[in-house]
């Protein structure tokens, strides 16, 4: 049974101590494949090395974060492009729109995001949108760029029954993480509505650790938990869904 972990910030500053020991312990469950997102130029060092280590499991993307959308945005931008020119990656993410912390940023936050998307369409690279607080200015956007070089996933998805259906409808998967095992996380109530190909699995971590974790620092090896728990909503067997998940995130990546 092979378990894939779309989405999981394993260079991460809180993995300095035990990295090796999170990821081995991943292994050992049948996550073997990790996607990693970018956040900014200052983590490109941390992720190169991470695919270094681990090269037949680590995938990266790269993009620049909404909420690292700042003054210098231009820059960050810039580095992006380089890096996309400059050898291979799986995804350009993760991008989108977060106004959860910070509103006064948001055109230049559309700016990126349309600019990113441009750039994933050049390489015919599937996009990882972040979305919190957003999902507005984030169907406008996907809206005017709509089209079948358009797609990729819609991470860590939190949002209602029709902005899931509009989500697919742009060619997107559902990224499902420990969200749904929250007791209000709400996407529990109607995801079994959902047809199981537009669904892909991940973990955000270090963030949003499923249940019994909550709480807690998140890890790879919990996509366990929420692989039990999306099983459980479709009443299927778990290696059946391990094995949908991983065949739909064939399907995105290309690997």
């Amino acid at each position: 049974m092979i378990i894939t972990d779309t989405h999981t910030h394993l260079y991460s500053e809180l993995f300095e101590e035990d990295r090796e020991l999170v990821i081995s312990k991943a292994l050992e469950l049948g996550v073997e494949r990790f996607f990693i997102p970018a956040i900014d130029s200052t983590y490109t060092d941390s992720m190169l090395k991470l695919e270094k280590d681990y090269p037949d499991h680590v995938f990266l993307m790269m993009g620049l974060h909404p909420t690292s959308v700042k003054e210098n945005y231009k820059e960050e931008l810039a580095h992006v492009e380089e890096m996309l020119a400059s050898r291979k990656f799986y995804a350009v993410g993760e991008i989108g729109i977060d106004l959860y912390w910070d509103k006064s940023f948001l055109e230049q936050q559309k700016i990126a995001f349309k600019q990113q998307i441009q750039w994933a369409k050049k390489y015919e690279y599937p996009i990882v949108i972040h979305c919190r607080d957003g999902f507005d200015e984030i169907f406008d956007i996907l809206e005017s760029e709509k089209g079948d070089d358009l797609f990729g996933i819609f991470h860590c998805f939190t949002g209602d029954y029709e902005q899931a259906k509009r989500a697919i409808s742009y060619n997107m998967k559902l990224g499902i993480g420990g969200v749904v095992t929250f007791k209000n996380g709400k996407i529990d109530t109607f995801l079994n509505k959902i047809d199981l190909k537009h669904i892909v699995l991940e973990t955000d971590s270090p963030y949003l650790a499923p249940t019994p974790f909550r709480g807690k620092r998140n890890e790879s090896s919990y996509v366990v938990q929420v692989l039990e728990k999306v099983a459980s909503l479709y009443n299927m067997e778990v290696a059946e869904v391990a094995a949908i998940t991983t065949a739909n995130s064939k399907v995105v990546f290309g690997v």
